[in-house]
């Protein structure tokens, strides 16, 4: 049964997860308030297990930019503070524990949230290359949500290296002040406010198969190139969108010189190689990753 006050919402944006909802949901059962599920059309027991949890629950498409039904599910939430989740993510004790003394703090308490100071460097060093890539997240003011750091599970392991921890990701917010920019597939909330980061791992199941790498990667990479073949197309009308050319000069870059420099970057620099041969692979397929969406992209502008 509801409570009467609701402080705490999780929200997720599901399709065909009925492998990974039910430990998401039993991870964070005892700290929500609210669970709000938007469903993209099931056709496995996703539905079925939203239910056994009494979640409020809206059926909809499932669009490609997967953030439209992210944020469709924040703008059902009426918590205080809202947990953004996706299925194959699970909420530690350690980190329910965090998130809960921020759920329930007041505003001192929340601009004084400590975190070990070596996580804090890690993190802070992971969201300047985000912040690189995206633009500053969040602005001046009081602290209205908080990144946490990310475990990915990948061949049977947490990645520690390579680039892929801490991974830090915006997940809490106070409701009404966050939002998706719906743009494209690296999507950040957009946040009015300050931002802070929490000590503890979400743990994200991400690949425990190769088979499931793939899967999404080639979801990824399909993204990536229709991202880039919109921008191509912008370009036409106007200037100042990127979109990679296709003559020789982009093929050589993108199909051998930037897959290289990433695995490069990752095995040696982010030192991949301490993870071992899981580390070896997501530093290649890393690198892939760029080539496939170019050649994707590059197949578009070529029947376009």
């Amino acid at each position: 049964m509801a409570k009467s006050r609701i402080k705490l919402s999780v929200v997720l944006a599901v399709f065909n997860e009925e492998t990974n909802l039910k430990e998401c949901l039993e991870s964070v059962q005892e700290i929500s308030d609210q669970i709000v599920i938007v469903d993209g059309g099931s056709t496995d027991k996703t539905l079925s297990i939203a239910r056994s949890f009494d979640s409020k629950i809206i059926e909809t498409d499932n669009p490609p930019i997967f953030h439209i039904n992210k944020q469709k599910a924040l703008d059902a939430a009426s918590g205080e503070w809202i947990l953004q989740l996706d299925a194959d993510e699970r909420v530690s004790k350690e980190l329910a524990s965090e998130i809960m003394k921020i759920v329930n703090g007041d505003e001192e308490a929340i601009d004084n949230h400590l975190v070990e100071p070596k996580k804090y460097e890690l993190l802070v060093r992971h969201l300047k290359l985000l912040e690189a890539r995206d633009g500053i997240v969040g602005k001046d003011g009081p602290i209205v949500a908080f990144y946490m750091p990310r475990k990915n599970y990948f061949l049977g392991k947490f990645l520690k290296y390579g680039g892929a921890y801490p991974d830090g990701t915006v997940r809490l917010v106070r409701r009404g002040k966050a939002h998706f920019a719906l743009k494209d597939v690296h999507d950040q909330m957009i946040i009015d406010g300050g931002v802070s980061v929490l000590s503890h791992d979400l743990v994200h199941m991400a690949d425990p198969t190769f088979s499931r790498y793939l899967k999404r990667s080639d979801r990824y990479t399909s993204l990536q190139a229709q991202e880039w073949f919109d921008n191509f197309k912008k370009i036409k009308v106007s200037k100042g969108t990127f979109a990679p050319g296709i003559g020789l000069f982009s093929i050589v870059k993108w199909v051998f010189v930037e897959p290289t420099k990433t695995f490069l970057l990752l095995y040696f620099r982010h030192k991949g190689f301490k993870d071992g041969f899981a580390g070896l692979v997501w530093a290649i397929y890393s690198g892939l990753h760029l080539r496939t969406s170019f050649v994707k992209y590059w197949e578009m502008r070529k029947s376009s």
